[in-house]
């Protein structure tokens, strides 16, 4: 796999992770926080990636 493949994967996991993070944020406020936790975590590994 190739390093921008490696990042644009990780940027699409990012948005569906604030995607989840959006739509359970009215139902159940703690996995919405750890969907956006690990949203951030991806992000960062994308930019980190970038590099």
């Amino acid at each position: 796999m190739s390093s921008s493949t490696a990042v644009i994967l990780m940027f699409a996991l990012t948005g569906f992770l604030l995607g989840g993070a959006f739509t359970t944020w009215k139902n159940n406020r703690q996995m919405s926080i750890a969907l956006l936790v690990a949203a951030g975590l991806a992000a960062l590994g994308a930019v980190l990636w970038l590099q």
